[in-house]
């Protein structure tokens, strides 16, 4: 299989590009040679401020580009799904923002989709690809004894009701946004998917959430709470087994490489999580290993997901048996 370094188009503009552009230089498995936008001003500002060679005025463009290998879409939320389909069927591999869709159905189309087309799809949930992430996970399976509970936070505040972070009709809130995080660790943690889950949220005046509390039942027996709102910055992960806990003050954009264990600081290595995460779509699709995120994550993403909503809707606890 070839090592050259894998070629991506970055569908859109966004701000978050610029986060994935830094783990690209990082890196010699990622290039990044077009970026795809519906403005010309706006794609040639984009390009000439990032060292982009090309520059596509339509995503169709993007995707026609027999020179990219994988898209990266960092699209609002509605978007994901739609324009994930229209990449895999011009033959790329993509890597697609968290969260993929709240949308059970619309992860088994894609993955099949992705499936039958032999590309790599991925759910870009940075994080999980730190050495941070690993230890982690290690210490919830093996030094901390029996799991009892695990407390998420993830906010920052957002004053703006007209951001498309609010937006109804592009799938926004802050669950989906930053809450999607809490979900992820918990799940990471628990080694299996919930059987139940409760929400409450408060809303906007268009009914998108701007605060969204969530607990989640595992069949373990494990407990997880987590908070995420638009209202104050706060980010933090905590486990607590029976004989140990482990706290992350910095658990999603995983900078410092800084877990709490039993009161004493431990550090690992602090590897930037967008280059981890093109470092693992490379592999992936030189078919040296499996994605690191596949249909069953995202899965497991959306049915908890979508049954937090429903149960914010109703007041009601959803089983998810």
């Amino acid at each position: 299989m070839s090592t050259e370094a894998i070629r991506w188009g970055l569908m859109g503009t966004s701000r978050i590009n610029e986060k994935l552009l830094r783990g690209a230089r990082l890196t010699d498995t990622a290039e990044v040679v077009a970026v795809g936008s519906r403005s010309q001003a706006a794609g040639d500002a984009f390009a000439a401020a990032n060292d982009i060679e090309k520059v596509h005025v339509t995503y169709e463009a993007l995707l026609a580009d027999p020179d990219i290998d994988a898209i990266y879409i960092p699209l609002p939320n509605a978007l994901h799904h739609p324009w994930t389909l229209k990449a895999i069927a011009a033959g790329k591999h993509v890597l697609c923002e968290k969260p993929y869709t709240r949308h059970p159905a619309e992860v088994d189309e894609a993955w099949d989709a992705a499936e039958a087309a032999g590309v790599v799809l991925m759910e870009a949930f940075m994080w999980r690809h730190t050495p941070q992430a690993a230890r982690l996970a290690e210490l919830a399976a093996n030094e901390l004894g029996e799991l009892v509970h695990v407390r998420a936070t993830f906010s920052f505040p957002l004053e703006d009701d007209s951001d498309i972070r609010v937006d109804a009709d592009l799938a926004g809130g802050s669950l989906m946004d930053v809450g999607c995080y809490c979900v992820s660790g918990s799940r990471l943690i628990a080694g299996e998917e919930p059987d139940l889950v409760w929400g409450r949220q408060v809303t906007t005046a268009d009914g998108v959430d701007r605060r969204f509390t969530g607990y989640l039942h595992f069949p373990s027996g494990l407990v997880a709470t987590f908070h995420s709102g638009f209202d104050s910055f706060n980010e933090s992960l905590e486990v607590t087994g029976r004989t140990g806990t482990v706290y992350l003050p910095d658990p999603w954009h995983s900078v410092r490489g800084v877990l709490v264990v039993d009161g004493e600081e431990e550090t690992v290595e602090a590897r930037n999580p967008y280059m981890c995460e093109l470092e693992d779509m490379a592999a992936a699709i030189r078919g040296e290993k499996a994605p690191r995120l596949g249909r069953a994550d995202a899965m497991g993403q959306a049915r908890t997901i979508d049954a937090l909503y429903r149960s914010a809707a109703t007041g009601q606890p959803v089983n998810l048996d």
